[in-house]
This record gives structure tokens, C-alpha cells and sequence, in this order.
């Protein structure tokens, strides 16, 4: 592409007609400016985002980098560029250093360091400040560049008046744990966010046009009130949800902060508690609702019950996240880039995987959604699930949101997780909780009474294991049963061993598979109690059904894990109260080791909190004590988080922090995870949906409803393996960390994916 000398370029493209268009660069960064500030105006950090903006592509002006985008298209982005006279991101760092200290002084340079955070990371992501971005800066290459920028740049860009004081500028204060690091990200979104749009309205008008058109939660609000009116409450349990429903929504009108939402599994609190927000977000101008869900495999059946909820509006009110093809920056491309998501949307259902990593994360395209959270109410389902070993970062920063950033948050649970704060005798056990929880149910105990269902049976010895041969024996004896195991290889090796036409569900299995599987139990499960089959229905699956799958089964076996597993388990039985008698809720103790970690540590606590209990296993007094039990065995900071987040200062680096290691080290999948699309063509093998996506993903790249469609056929695989099966030809590479089955035998129709059998990480159930 040609274009004139004097025209300074921050991005080119081509017309419909294959004529060159060019963005200008002091448009851009005055865009960028304008949409950061407004961005961070709700958290009170509009100047911060403003500044950031305007001199985040300084290094752009530098005559390298023009004559490089001239020929590239794709020079924008940093990863890629081959030659350190190119760069761009350090100028403005730089800039801000030496203009805010020339004018303010030791506390200019202080607040500019925030600035040179934010600009150095606005490609490669937030760095850590010793042995990352301090000896960037300090470098020749780095001078160079700014030289370069400072010669080309104009006045009007390189002067600004703007008063930045630092002091109390953060919320929380800067000597709370994790305040100044969550502050320091959320301007990070502002920016990064802002940057991707305006580069998305120049790249593609259309779709930038298409962003943001979501009905409003006002419209969303009549949609539920005429859904919630269509239920009639007339079985006893129907009557305990509609109360459930009315006592959630009486407590709308409080004030905005920290929730409990204590109902027994079954009790509806999904419509609940979103009934709950929606009322939260209206009385308090609340911008949009989160919903985090623990599992990728429930995630597709709450996001579809709340599209079914709101499709009379005849739109799109619902943006559902989990997996996606996240590239390495220097593997991306504008279009990569600009298939990322920010959360724009009313309604957000998403994993807990992609809320707390996000809230931890360096990497831009984690980063860009997180100013979205200012102002919402966050919906924390299954709050038990959250990653002990991570509990305590993780609690520092929901108690930020909630007191500084505007966020209500409800802990949603049929268990509720012991989070208030803890002192023990040995204080590195300490626990930094969440305090000063209002209850949305009147009388849990009450209604944990009136919604008891099953009968929970223990085994006799807790150290005596059930091998897979009798219990597949025993299952045998019923013609409907759910058996739940801890572990893949558990559930295939049970399987294997079960009649012909026993189901199974794993998360080897893609979403779109599950969800098929779900379905035909459901209808089977109706059809049973109709009398109109009698065919024997017995499905083996690991805990993905624990968790928001409304299974109704009369017998329920579960192999021995936290006493919160069990109960989860137990929600699957009789979950409508429709039998003459309680239904019967079976715990054994599965053959071989229980997986180490907080699985086997679960098990321990529930171990020890009902050995030789013979009354209710499930009374809620005692979800207290095993959560305490639990938590005692555990750091809650495993990895330490909190310790790399903190502000240590010093004369030299006031504000030196570890957000690339802090980063690193927040993964609540330990393993390096690769998405792998499978080639799931429906239950009679003729669906070619998969195929029709595939297709229009090599045609016109990741468009961001694309690489949503695709999440429902993409299974997990740790990155080395996924790697060995492209390197045997059994999966190919479609884009930057996206995979896609190559060889037709890899994904079995009952079990889903083979991967020769090798064992595979849990971790696949949650991202």
C-alpha cells in the first residue's frame, strides 16, 4: 500500500474496492484517550486512562515503524515485529516518565510509573517490575525508540497539563492486599480495551457497529417476569421454589454488597437468583449481570435456560465464555485480536476459570473485559467450587469489587463454603475472609427441612473399597440408576463394565455431545415416569452432573469425595420429590487411590466429620465444620499470590509488582491447556453443524460469534499432548492454539475423545 510521507499511520487496510485506507495516528491515540477515560470514569480513574491512551502508541511516530506498517498490515501488533527499529510500546512509557517527573516531581515520576505499566504492556501485557519492565526501560533499544518518537511526534500530543497524584488514587488504599494490583488492572482494561475497539471500528465498521446491540435490563427484567409467570406452583415442591423465588426478590431493594443464596440443590435457585439480580440491577443502576459457573459442562444448560428465558425479545441478550483460541501475542493477528471478548454485553455467563484468572491475568485479552465488572452483580454459582489452594488471592479481591468498584456479589450454593474470616492458632493458617453477608433465605434451616428428599447411605467401612466388577453388579440390580465417580478413567473403567446401552458423561465428551446425552436422559427420566419406557436407563459419569444438570433419578450412587460432592450428588435424586418414598442416595469408596490433591483432601475432611455419625449426613450443620476441617488442611495461598501482588516499597521502586509471575502462577488448570475441536456430528452421526463452522473459520477467520459456536464442539487436551497427536496427524492446526481433529477415530460417539487412552488432566472440566 502507498500512502503520502506526511500522513503519520497507526493502521492500514483495504477498501472494498482494494484501495488503501489509512487510520491516523493522532486520531487513534486521541480515540483511545477519549474511550479509556470514559471507560474508567465509574472507578474514578478517568485522568489515569486518558493519559495512558494518549501516549500509548507514541513509539508509532518513529520513521522504522512507518516505513514498517507501509508494507505490513499487520505491523501494529508487537509480537510480530522482527527488527527492534520497529517497536513501538516503550516511547510512551517513557514519555510519561520524564514529562510527569519534569513537572511534578519524585510524585510525577511515582504516578508515571502506573502510566509505563499500562503503555510498555498494552501488546505483550503487564510486566513484572524487576527483572521485566525496569531493565526494558532502562535499555538502549528503549531510549532509541523514544529518541525516534520525540523527534516525529507532535506538541499537541506530547504536552499535557493533567495532574496525576497517586496518594489516593487507589481504591482500598495502596497497602491493602491486592488493591493497587486490581486498580492497575482495571486501568489496564480500559486501555487495551479501548485500544481494540477503535482499531475494530476502522478494521470493520460493520462489526463494530454490530457490538453493543443487547436489549437493555429493563426489557430483560418484563421478558423474566412473563417467564417467571408461565411456572404454576403446584406440586409442594414447586410451592418451596416459587417462596424461594419471592424471598430473593423481597431483598432486591437493599443495598448493594456481599449475599449469600443458602438453597438445598433443587430448590431453583439458577431462576432465582437471576431473578434476584435482575430486580439488584434495576433498583441500583447496575450495568450488567455475571453469572460464574465452576464447569464448562454446565455452562451450555444455564446459558440455554437463560436464552429460553428472554427469546421472546427476538435478540441476542446472553454472551456465554469459556475456552477459546487465546493466542500467544506473538502468534496473533489483527483478526485474532479482534475476536477476543470484553464482556459487552447485559448478561454474561462464564467460568470461573475465565472470572478469576482474568482478575489475575497479565495477558491482554484477559485483561480487556475486566472494567465490564465496575458496577455488576456477580452471581457465584456453586460458590464451594472456588480453588482452595487460591482462596485467599482470590477472596482479597472479591472484597475489593464489592467495596470499592461497586460489584454485588452472590454466593450461590446448596453448601455454603465456610468464608468469613478465621483466626487459628498458628496464624500462617489465617484466614482474610469474606464478612458481613446478608442472607437471601429467611430460614434456610427451615427449608433445607421441607426439601429433604433422599436417604443417604455410608459405607461401613470407610477404608474398605467397592471394586468396579461389584459395583457394576450392583448397579445392575437397578433399572434407573446414576452412578458418579471421581475420576475419567473411574467412569470408562465402570463403563466398560456395565450392561450395553448404559450412558456416559465426561468431560472427554464435547458440549454439544453432553448436551445431547442430557437431553435423552431427560426424556427417558419423563418418559419412565409417564410408564412409557421401561427400559432399564443407567448412565456412569464423573461430577460434571453435580453442578447445575437438573438429573431426577431414584437411586443415586456416589464414590467418596467432599461432603459437598455428596450432597451435590444427592441433588440428582428424587430432585422433584415425585416418589412415594425418599430416595436412596448410595456413598462408596471407589478402588485405588482417591487423585491427590483437594479431592483427597475432601474426602479426608468428610471422612472425619462423619465417622460415626448416624444421623442425616447431609444436616447443614455440619457443612460448617467439614468446610473449617477442609480449609485447615490446605494453603490457601499455595502458590502465593498475595505476596508477589504486594507493594513492598522502597526509595528506589515504590511501586514495584510481579503481575507477569502473580499471572503465571494463577492458573486454576495446571496444566498448559489447548482447545482441540472435534469433528461431533450429533447423535446420528448426519449433523454437519461442526463442518459448516469449520468452513467459515478457514473462510473468514475467528469472527468472535464464530469462535463461540465452536466452544460447544471443543474438548481440552493438555498442550503436550495435543501437540503429539498434530505431530502423528490425528489433529491439525487451524489458528494460533486453536486444534481441530484430524483422524475420524480419535472421538468415539459414546466417550468422546480416545487420545490413545492416555490419561488426561481434570482440569479439562473447568476452562
Amino acid at each position: 500500500m502507498k500512502f503520502p510521507d506526511d500522513i503519520f499511520l497507526a493502521h492500514t487496510a483495504e477498501s472494498s474496492d482494494g484501495s488503501p485506507r489509512a487510520h491516523a495516528l493522532a486520531e487513534h491515540m486521541r480515540c483511545v484517550s477519549e474511550k479509556a477515560a470514559a471507560s474508567a470514569m465509574p472507578f474514578g480513574a478517568a485522568d489515569w486512562a486518558s493519559l495512558a491512551g494518549l501516549w500509548h502508541d507514541l513509539g508509532k511516530y518513529r520513521p522504522g515503524f512507518q516505513r514498517y506498517i507501509r508494507d505490513c498490515a499487520d505491523a501494529h501488533i508487537e509480537g510480530r515485529v522482527p527488527s527492534k527499529d520497529k517497536t513501538h510500546s516503550a516511547a510512551g512509557a517513557l514519555h510519561a516518565i520524564e514529562h510527569l517527573k519534569s513537572r511534578l516531581g519524585p510524585r510525577g515520576e511515582m504516578a508515571a510509573t502506573v502510566l509505563a505499566y499500562l503503555i510498555a504492556g498494552h501488546h505483550a501485557g503487564l510486566a513484572d517490575w524487576h527483572g521485566g519492565l525496569k531493565g526494558r526501560l532502562a535499555s538502549d533499544d528503549a531510549r532509541r525508540e523514544y529518541a525516534d518518537a520525540l523527534a516525529a511526534a507532535p506538541t499537541a500530543i506530547l504536552e499535557n497539563t493533567t495532574a496525576l497524584e497517586l496518594k489516593d488514587a487507589v481504591p482500598g488504599g495502596l497497602l491493602t492486599p491486592g488493591a493497587f494490583a486490581l486498580w492497575l488492572r482495571m486501568l489496564f482494561s480500559t486501555l487495551v480495551d479501548a485500544d481494540f475497539l477503535d482499531t475494530e471500528s476502522f478494521m470493520d465498521t460493520g462489526k463494530a457497529d454490530a457490538r453493543g446491540d443487547f436489549p437493555p435490563l429493563a426489557e430483560m427484567h418484563n421478558a423474566y417476569n412473563t417467564h417467571m409467570a408461565s411456572f404454576a406452583a403446584d406440586t409442594p415442591v414447586r410451592r418451596i421454589r416459587a417462596d424461594i423465588l419471592r424471598q430473593c426478590r423481597s431483598k432486591a431493594k437493599t443495598a448493594p454488597g456481599l449475599y449469600t443464596l443458602t438453597v438445598p440443590t433443587g430448590g431453583g435457585k439458577t431462576l432465582a437468583s437471576l431473578g434476584f439480580a435482575l430486580d439488584h440491577a434495576l433498583v441500583h443502576d447496575k450495568r450488567r449481570i455475571i453469572y460464574a459457573i465452576p464447569y464448562t459442562s454446565i455452562i451450555e444448560q444455564t446459558a440455554d435456560v437463560f436464552r429460553d428465558v428472554f427469546a421472546p425479545l427476538g435478540r441476542e441478550c446472553v454472551v456465554e465464555h469459556h475456552s477459546q483460541a487465546e493466542s500467544d501475542p506473538a502468534d496473533e493477528t489483527g483478526a485474532s485480536r479482534l475476536a477476543c471478548e470484553n464482556w459487552d454485553a447485559p448478561l454474561v455467563v462464564t467460568t470461573n476459570v475465565q472470572l478469576f484468572e482474568s482478575l489475575f491475568a497479565a495477558r491482554t485479552s484477559r485483561c480487556r473485559k475486566l472494567h465490564r465488572l465496575v458496577g455488576s452483580v456477580l452471581i457465584l454459582d456453586e460458590a464451594q467450587q472456588l480453588p482452595p489452594e487460591f482462596l485467599q488471592p482470590i477472596l482479597d479481591v472479591l472484597r475489593l469489587l464489592i467495596r470499592h468498584y461497586g460489584v454485588t456479589v452472590v454466593l450461590c450454593t446448596a453448601t455454603q463454603p465456610a468464608l468469613s474470616t478465621t483466626d487459628y492458632f498458628d496464624p500462617s493458617m489465617n484466614l482474610r475472609g469474606l464478612d458481613d453477608a446478608t442472607e437471601l433465605m429467611d430460614d434456610p434451616d427451615a427449608l433445607y427441612a421441607a426439601l429433604k428428599r433422599v436417604d443417604v447411605r455410608l459405607p461401613t467401612d470407610f477404608n474398605a473399597p467397592t471394586e468396579w466388577p461389584a459395583l457394576a453388579d450392583e448397579l445392575t440390580d437397578h433399572d434407573s440408576v446414576l452412578a458418579i465417580v471421581n475420576t475419567r478413567g473411574g467412569a470408562r473403567e465402570l463403563h466398560r463394565r456395565m450392561p450395553k446401552g448404559t450412558l456416559h458423561l465426561s468431560a472427554l465428551m464435547c458440549g454439544a455431545h453432553r448436551k445431547d446425552v442430557i437431553d435423552h436422559i431427560k426424556a427417558r427420566l419423563s418418559a419412565r415416569r409417564q410408564g412409557d419406557d421401561t427400559a432399564p436407563l443407567r448412565v456412569v459419569s464423573t461430577q460434571l452432573v453435580e453442578a447445575g444438570v437438573d438429573l431426577d433419578f431414584p437411586v443415586v450412587y456416589r464414590a467418596l469425595a467432599g461432603l459437598d460432592s455428596i450432597a451435590q450428588a444427592a441433588g440428582r435424586c428424587n430432585r422433584e420429590g415425585a416418589l412415594p418414598e425418599q430416595g436412596k442416595v448410595f456413598v462408596f469408596v471407589p478402588p485405588g487411590k482417591i487423585p491427590a490433591g483437594s479431592l483427597s483432601q475432601g474426602a479426608q475432611a468428610c471422612r472425619g466429620v462423619l465417622h460415626g455419625k448416624v444421623e442425616n449426613p447431609l444436616d447443614r450443620k455440619l457443612f460448617e465444620a467439614y468446610f473449617r476441617q477442609f480449609y485447615a488442611t490446605v494453603n490457601l495461598d499455595q502458590h502465593g499470590i498475595v505476596d508477589l501482588l504486594k507493594l513492598a516499597p522502597t526509595r528506589e521502586d515504590p511501586l514495584a509488582v510481579a503481575f507477569r509471575s502473580a499471572a503465571d502462577k494463577f492458573e486454576l488448570i495446571p496444566d498448559n491447556q489447548a482447545p482441540v475441536v472435534v469433528l461431533y456430528r450429533g447423535p446420528d452421526g448426519k449433523d454437519e453443524k461442526v463442518d459448516i463452522l469449520l468452513g467459515a473459520l478457514k473462510k473468514d477467520g475467528p469472527e468472535r460469534w464464530l469462535m463461540r459456536a465452536l466452544q460447544r464442539y471443543t474438548v481440552s487436551l493438555p498442550q503436550q499432548q495435543a501437540e503429539s497427536l498434530l505431530a502423528q496427524g490425528d489433529l491439525s492446526l487451524v489458528m494460533p492454539g486453536l486444534y481441530v481433529q484430524a483422524n475420524d477415530l480419535l472421538y468415539d460417539p459414546q466417550l468422546g475423545l480416545r487420545a490413545d487412552d492416555q490419561p488426561l488432566s481434570a482440569s479439562g472440566l473447568v476452562c
